[in-house]
Formats: structure tokens, C-alpha cells, sequence
């Protein structure tokens, strides 16, 4: 299993203060140097992490393989063809969002991507889809043109904190939380089911399957069971461990526990 450290949130720390401190490149050089596969960022429309600059300097520095996350914006895709990543993943953005609630809507906007794909193929990126769990999200995607798909997991990352206790009541309502306990626990066997099937129909399709969004060192055991998924992004969780136990050792424990 490949693990794609999304660092992100190192910049969502910098940007608080508006000072290069947390340094992004030392956050690369040390995902680089203990266990990362892939470095993932997201180039946001309203910046509120990672910069242009960032994206220039991650990419001309990084030894490994750089995923840019980031919307359809016909500006925000030009500035990917520039940068030339190693792949791009389409995501769905919403300026008032804390963070990407879903995956993108490709039947919405089925046109749109399809020039994505072409445009960021035509300059040699590969592109992947960060898509829903539902068959039939994994068939348009492949109609489309796209390379890989990433599996949404956050609603079984949703459901597992309703029902193992990591939870933020800000990010759910009082009424999801007094949902009987038999109720949330056959959504949480559906949720995973849900992405099973879908890395299945993907990979029958050739498409190669990602899974990332609310993964932690809780919950990540799950998508270990799938073998259809051969890559996770996991971002958050390993900043947030990193304050108590350090950067480097935060990478070597998410990468042992997605070590096949």
C-alpha cells in the first residue's frame, strides 16, 4: 500500500501567523526521508494553505512523486499544466467548506471534467478522480478518461467516530448523534461495503484505486482489507500526531500500519 502524505496542514499552521514558520520543505524533506510514497497538496482558489510558491518549490525539490489536488477553475488548471505534477486529482471546492464534504459531481459536470482530463493529459499529467464510492461513479470516470479514482471515505470516516468516540460535535448534528447504535453500525458495515464494491468495479475497469479523506491511525485498519486500493492520502492525522510525537515518527507509524 503506497501512502501519500498530504501536508497541507503544515501550511494551515504557517498560514495562522502569516510567517514561513512551519517550513513546508521541511515538511517535505522529512516525509521524503521516513516512509512517505507521494507527497500530496492542494492548490486551493482561495489559498488558505498551500501557495503558488509552495507548489513550485515542493515540486523542483521533491524526490518523490507529487499529487496536486485541485479543482476544474480553468485559471487553477492552467497553473496545474505549468506546474506539470506527477498527477493531478480533480476535487469538488466550496469556498465556505472547513474541507472537501464529497466527491466530485461528474454526472454535474461531466463536460467540465472531460476537459480537464484532456488538457492535463495533453501535457502529460495523469490524472485521478476524487470520487464518491458508487459504481456508477467508477464507470463515468473511466468513460471520461481518467487514469485512477480516489474513494471518498468520509462517511465511514463520519460513521466511525459516531460510533468509536473520535468525533467533533461541530462537524455532526445532534440528531446524527442519537441515531440508535444498531442503526450507525449498519451504515458503518455499508460504508465499507460501499467502497469495496466500488474499488472492485474500478479496478475491473482498469482504473487504479485511491482511497483517502478522514483517515486516521484509528480507522485506516479498514481500507487495509480492500486489495483493490493501492494508495491512501492521509494528511491531518499524521500533522496532528506529529505535535505530540514529532514529524518523522508520525510517518513511520501511519506507514507501518498501511504496510501490506
Amino acid at each position: 500500500m503506497k501512502l501519500g502524505v498530504n501536508i497541507d496542514h503544515v501550511a494551515v499552521l504557517r498560514e495562522a501567523r502569516r510567517v514561513n514558520d512551519p517550513d513546508i520543505l521541511q515538511a517535505l524533506f522529512t516525509a521524503c526521508e521516513n516512509g512517505a510514497d507521494q507527497i500530496t497538496i492542494h492548490l486551493r482558489e482561495d489559498r488558505r494553505h498551500i501557495q503558488d510558491v509552495d507548489v513550485t518549490n515542493i515540486i523542483a525539490h521533491s524526490k518523490l512523486p507529487v499529487n496536486l489536488e485541485c479543482s476544474i477553475n480553468p485559471d487553477i488548471l492552467a497553473l496545474a499544466t505549468s506546474y506539470r505534477p506527477n498527477r493531478a486529482t480533480l476535487v469538488p471546492e466550496k469556498r465556505e467548506e472547513v474541507t472537501t464534504e464529497g466527491g466530485l459531481d461528474l454526472f454535474k459536470f461531466t463536460k467540465e471534467v472531460s476537459h480537464a482530463i484532456e488538457l492535463l493529459n495533453a501535457h502529460s499529467i495523469e490524472v485521478s478522480l476524487f470520487v464518491d464510492p458508487t459504481v456508477e461513479a467508477m464507470q463515468i470516470s473511466k468513460e471520461l478518461g481518467a487514469q485512477m479514482v480516489e474513494l471518498h471515505t468520509g462517511t465511514f470516516a463520519n460513521l466511525y467516530a459516531m460510533l468509536y468516540g473520535n468525533l467533533s460535535h461541530s462537524n455532526h448534528s445532534i440528531k446524527e448523534l442519537e441515531l440508535p447504535r444498531k442503526l450507525l453500525e449498519d451504515r458503518f458495515l455499508q460504508s465499507i461495503e460501499d467502497i469495496k464494491n466500488a474499488a472492485s468495479h474500478a479496478k475491473s475497469l482498469g482504473l487504479e484505486v485511491a482511497a483517502g479523506h478522514g483517515l486516521n491511525y484509528q480507522n485506516v485498519h479498514h481500507m487495509m482489507s480492500i486489495p483493490e486500493i493501492v494508495e491512501l492520502n492521509i494528511g491531518q492525522s499524521i500533522v496532528a500526531r506529529s505535535i505530540f510525537s514529532g514529524l518523522a515518527d508520525a510517518i513511520k507509524e501511519m506507514k507501518r500500519l498501511t504496510s501490506r
